[in-house]
Order: C-alpha cells, then structure tokens, then sequence
C-alpha cells in the first residue's frame, strides 16, 4: 500500500479543490510513491505527534489541521513548525492535511458534529458557489446510451438528492474531414450532416479530469467536441457549516448542560439566553463566526462553533444563541471521523488513533 493510495481515497471524499483559498491541504511533508507501515490520525501534527508515529510504526500522519500554512523559508528549528517539519523528515514520516475541505464536505467535521448533536434534516449552512459546471458535447443518436453512461460513471449528473440528471436535446452535426482523417461516418473531403444529440451534464470541478476523459474514451468520434461553462449555482452538499434540527424542542439551559457533555468540553461561553426551547440548530467546527449571519437568516435557535471575540458576541443581536466551545472541542472528534474512514477501506495497514493531547488552552 502506498501513501498515494491513501490520500487519493482521502480526497475522493474530501478533493483538495474543495478547501478555502487560504488553506494548505495536501501531502505536506514526504513521498506520495513510499510505502505505507501504519497511519497515525490526530487533529495537529506537532513534535510530539511525529514521536509517536515513531514509537507505533507509524510512516504516515494524517491531520486536520496543516502543520504548514505559509512558505517556509528557512528550516533552522527556530520554532514548533520547522521542528515537526525536520523531525518528520528525518524519520522519513510523511504529514497530510485534511483542513477545509472536509469542513467543506457535508459529511465531513460539521456532520460528524451534527451527528453527535443528534441532528435531523441537516443541510449545508453556507453553501459554496463556482464548484459547479456544466460539460456540453454532441454525440450521434446511437452513440448516445454509451456516453452518457461514461459521464454518469465519472460523476456527472448529480443534482441534490438525485443522479444522472441529464438534458438531451436534437439537432444537425456537419463536419468535413480532410485526407489524414479516420471519420466515424462519412468520407473524407466530403461534407458530411449527421444527426446528433446535444447532451447536457452538471458537475463538480473535482470531477473535471476524469469527466473528460471517460467522455474521450466512450464517444465514437475521432475529435470529440464539449463545451465546459462555469456556473454560478451552489451545491447544496459543499460548503461551510450544517444546520438541522433536533427530534424534539429541548429546554434551552437542558439542552447546553448537554452540549457541554457530548462535545465534551469544560466551558460553553454563550450570548443571553433569547428563546425558552432549542429546535434549530446551526453548527461550525473550528473557527466558525463568519457564518453567524447565515446562521441568523436561516432562523437558528443556537449557533454553536469556536473563537468568537468578545465583540461578536454582540453581533448576535438577540436574534439566536452564540454557543462558543472552543476550536479543538468543536474538532476533537473529526479524528474519530477520519479512522472510520480509513479502517472501512483499507484493512491491511495499521490506523491508529493518537494518544497525545494537542489542545494548546488548557482550563483551571
């Protein structure tokens, strides 16, 4: 088993072209080509995590949170990032980051919160926009099954709770082909008028490489015409946050004695207490106060995520809960998360879940 192997799966769920233009998600430190001994799971890579995949055997750490953000320009040990970066690469021990584009991912940190919560009905909070496109080609009439096969099988056509959603529409092809071409139909020197059909999928970018190429392989045509056009629609199932809704109305100060206990945390900073119940609930792992106005606008009850400001709380406006828990307590299970993952693919490999604790606030 090699590290490609695993981080190819990894972004199968999560693609890197999900994560925030700010982020550094991705192999950071190693060979995707060596070898895999055992994968070592934990929420920040740090000198001590690098220990610890030495004492377990472990060539491979894989994280949430970058050890890298910015370029490093110098690698002298002078700080807790260039230490991690050395000893890494002097254990031959690889670092991956899975940062924001599993926040990204419905499925990814939010639900895994969402789903500790006990949430129903979740959806995306803030959705992403410019992740869709829309793939045109033009095919002939009996051609047509097998491409659309080919399409539907790279990822297109998937709208919502829906797949192989597609638009088909007639029209007249004309192509001439000259004296060094192989036409499908037709001679060559000759204008030739072929009846087609115009096809119409939407997907998501990450699926561009392999959507073209299935497209290529399937069409009978020598030189294969599409069209790539950006759209401006969201995907209901990418973007930043969740926000659901519990089984039933819990009583407001019940309900964050609860939270405190599931999100196991020792301190849950909150606004002035605005409703008597708790029914809608909006949910951000980490850092997650960008998303407070959507929150506000899609009629939250609570809005529980990290790091608010002082200030920011007064954004609330009494219009919701602000449920502050703090960055690691918000992200602490996504490691739970990320060894499901890989032990449901990959059983023949090591995946351990670390043992160190990487919170850097600590709580009298």
């Amino acid at each position: 088993m090699k590290i490609k192997e695993i981080t190819n799966h990894l972004e199968s769920i999560a693609p890197l072209s999900f994560q925030e233009d700010y982020d550094n998600s991705g192999l950071i430190v190693g060979d995707k080509e060596a070898e895999v001994t055992g994968v070592l799971v934990c929420l920040d890579s740090t000198e001590a995590i690098v220990e610890e995949a030495i004492e377990k055997g472990c060539n491979l750490i894989v994280a949430h949170h970058p050890i890298v953000f910015g370029g490093l320009k110098k690698l002298t040990g002078k700080n807790y990032v260039e230490r991690t970066v050395i000893k890494a690469i002097k254990n031959d021990i690889s670092i991956y980051a899975i940062h924001t584009n599993l926040d990204n991912v419905i499925a990814g940190v939010n639900g895994k919160i969402a789903d500790k919560l006990g949430l129903k009905n979740t959806k995306v909070l803030a959705p992403k926009r410019q992740l869709l496109k829309k793939l045109v080609t033009y095919v002939p009439l009996e051609a047509k099954p097998k491409v659309l096969d080919a399409l539907f099988s790279s990822g297109a056509g998937n709208i919502g709770n829906y797949s192989e959603c597609s638009y088909s529409s007639t029209g007249e092809g004309s192509y001439l082909a000259n004296d060094k071409a192989n036409p499908y139909k037709g001679n060559t020197i000759k204008r030739h008028l072929e009846e087609e059909v115009k096809v119409e999928v939407v997907y998501t970018i990450d699926k561009e490489s392999s959507l073209i190429a299935g497209l290529i392989k399937a069409h009978p045509y020598e030189e294969v015409a599409y069209d790539l056009i950006n759209l401006t629609n969201v995907s209901d199932q990418i973007g930043a946050g969740i926000i659901g809704d519990l089984e039933e109305p819990i009583e407001t100060l019940s309900f964050l004695k609860d939270l405190k206990v599931k999100m196991n945390t020792n301190c849950v900073r909150h606004t002035q207490l605005t409703t008597n119940k708790v029914k809608k609930v909006a949910v951000c792992g980490g850092s997650g106060s960008f998303l407070l106005r959507h929150a506000i606008a899609q009629q939250a009850d609570i809005f529980i995520t990290g790091d608010f400001k002082y200030h920011e709380f007064f954004d609330a406006d009494n219009q919701l809960i602000i449920a502050d828990i703090g960055h690691f307590e918000s992200e602490q299970f996504t490691i739970e998360l990320l060894v499901s993952i890989l032990k449901e693919k990959f059983t023949t490999f090591a995946v351990r879940l670390t043992e160190k604790e990487t919170n850097p606030i600590h709580y009298l």
